[in-house]
């Protein structure tokens, strides 16, 4: 009789694959002393049976099943063959309806010969037991993430010897992650620049890969640089399938350990909004980062939102131009913003204007304490809006405490939990949000000064336009609108830093 035999563990480690050598050898011997002629022994290394998706050669085998190759099945227990009862139950009726006998020969079973019934049983007993590890596998993690412990392997740090789950701080390493935050928070360049940067160094990941726009964002997106240990964040709610489900702040396990801090606190919230400001700029405003010209994302298309790109034309001079990208890259008919801004008359407006802007720097300083005044007198007064939202905040994190204990003293469900609270962060998130946003504008009164000043002092040190980074004019520019008329306004970065939207500086027509 032709036959298959198929065998499977669920784990690579060294221990395992020895037994998947043995249980080779042992179909081997088993051919052998009944006479069969061994087709092809199917094995699964380091795959878990729960999920019949990752098993390439349990498909491999049902798809030669379909073509005739083999008339027999043989299995050593149900656990090798699916801890998944569905999955096991429809595995085998497959088989059965091909003709194809299946045996487990350590239950001394043969499906075709045997009540259906029986064979469910001893799928839910594999079954049970595969659950049973879940548990316990869950609580390990639960124990480690208790203790602070980091199981998985960070860039910026090394492993101690004999101790899986101590760090100590790689400083050459280290040096890497500070770099990659300076280039990201001082200098304006992106994710995908930062990774063309360490690969020109000839830098490599901590798996000695090249890196990647995606390896540089986890750099970026790491609390635990900043010394702070998160656990937790998500469980595994289905172990057949793998589901896992968000867990609510407030349930994270978190422990400081500032031995580990390779970057400041300050620092990571600034990339952090950073990232979350690009984000946004992309998928709501079509805005692209960029600092790879002077006037990269600076100038803006009144008409249609997108960033203006740079063009270059010879034709016995060199005429370097910035057109919109919306009306450019999709025609008219997406945007009637058909201007051409000259970068050189750009430039020399900015240099006059700068020039102008410090001659007429005390009216200017009066003009934006005034307009400062007027915008925050106009609204309710931020203390008590502030001890509102306070007052707010505070009721809704009692209540939301009242279901949790709730839910630890079994006095309501999963589900129950989930729909009293449901809402409630989202709500929460909003208020703090809107506490952040009140207390930025307290703050910015006690600051104006200051801020103007440091403003002022950008502009000193300018000494040519031309020879500034994009970043750096980023710090003093907010943006330059331009309208199918040919108007160009440049609004000062001062300006939006104080929400005053009556920020447009000069206009001039560059067409």
């Amino acid at each position: 009789m032709n036959i298959a035999a198929y065998c499977r563990v669920s784990t690579d480690k060294s221990d395992q694959l020895n037994s998947l050598e043995a249980q080779k050898k042992f179909f081997t011997e088993y051919t052998e002393k009944n006479g069969h002629n061994l087709v092809r022994l199917y094995a699964d290394e380091g795959i878990s049976g729960t999920k019949i998706k990752n098993r390439k050669e349990f498909l491999r085998l049902m798809r030669d099943a379909q073509h005739g190759l083999f008339d027999m099945v043989v299995v050593k227990d149900i656990s090798r063959f699916a801890r998944n009862t569905v999955d096991l139950l429809q595995s085998i009726r497959t088989l059965k309806a091909l003709g194809i006998e299946t045996t487990f020969l350590t239950a001394n079973m043969t499906v075709l010969g045997q009540s259906e019934f029986v064979l469910t049983i001893f799928g839910a007993l594999a079954q049970e037991e595969s659950a049973n590890t879940s548990k316990r596998v869950k609580f390990g993690k639960k124990m480690n993430a208790e203790k602070g412990r980091v199981p998985n392997i960070v860039y910026g740090y090394d492993k101690t010897i004999g101790d899986y789950f101590h760090l100590t701080i790689n400083e050459e390493e280290a040096k890497t992650v500070r770099q990659i935050y300076d280039w990201y928070l001082k200098e304006g360049y992106g994710a995908a620049k930062i990774a063309n940067k360490l690969n020109d160094k000839g830098l490599k990941t901590k798996r000695n890969c090249s890196w990647t726009q995606n390896a540089v964002c986890r750099i970026l997106t790491n609390e635990l640089y900043t010394g702070k240990i998160i656990n937790g964040k998500q469980e595994v709610t289905d172990f057949l399938t793998g589901t896992r489900m968000d867990k609510d702040e407030s349930e994270w396990l978190v422990t400081e350990r500032p031995d580990l801090r390779i970057i400041e606190p300050e620092q990571y919230e600034k990339a952090q909004e950073i990232l979350h400001g690009r984000h946004h700029a992309f998928h709501m405003k079509r805005e692209r980062q960029s600092n790879k010209y002077l006037f990269s994302t600076i100038i803006k298309c009144k008409e249609c939102g997108w960033s203006f790109r740079r063009t270059v034309r010879t034709y016995k001079n060199t005429y370097v131009r910035w057109v919109c990208s919306g009306h450019n890259g999709k025609g008219a008919d997406s945007c009637p913003n058909a201007v051409t801004v000259d970068e050189n008359e750009l430039i020399q407006a900015l240099e006059e204007y700068f020039a102008e802007l410090l001659k007429e720097k005390k009216n200017v300083i009066s003009y934006v304490v005034k307009e400062f005044t007027k915008v925050y007198k106009a609204r309710d007064d931020n203390e008590n809006y502030e001890k509102e939202l306070n007052a707010q905040l505070s009721r809704l994190k009692k209540t939301r405490q009242k279901y949790m204990d709730m839910y630890t003293d079994d006095l309501i469900s999963r589900e129950e939990l989930n729909e009293k609270i449901g809402g409630m962060k989202a709500e929460m998130e909003r208020l703090e949000n809107d506490l952040k946003l009140v207390q930025y504008n307290l703050d910015k009164g006690d600051q104006l000064e200051e801020i103007i000043k440091k403003t002022f002092q950008s502009i000193e040190d300018i000494n040519s336009v031309r020879e500034m980074s994009n970043e750096q004019l980023k710090r003093i520019i907010q943006k330059i609108e331009v309208d199918k008329d040919g108007n160009v306004d440049i609004y000062l970065r001062l300006f939006g830093d104080l929400g005053l939207d009556e920020a447009v500086l000069i206009r001039n027509n560059h067409t």
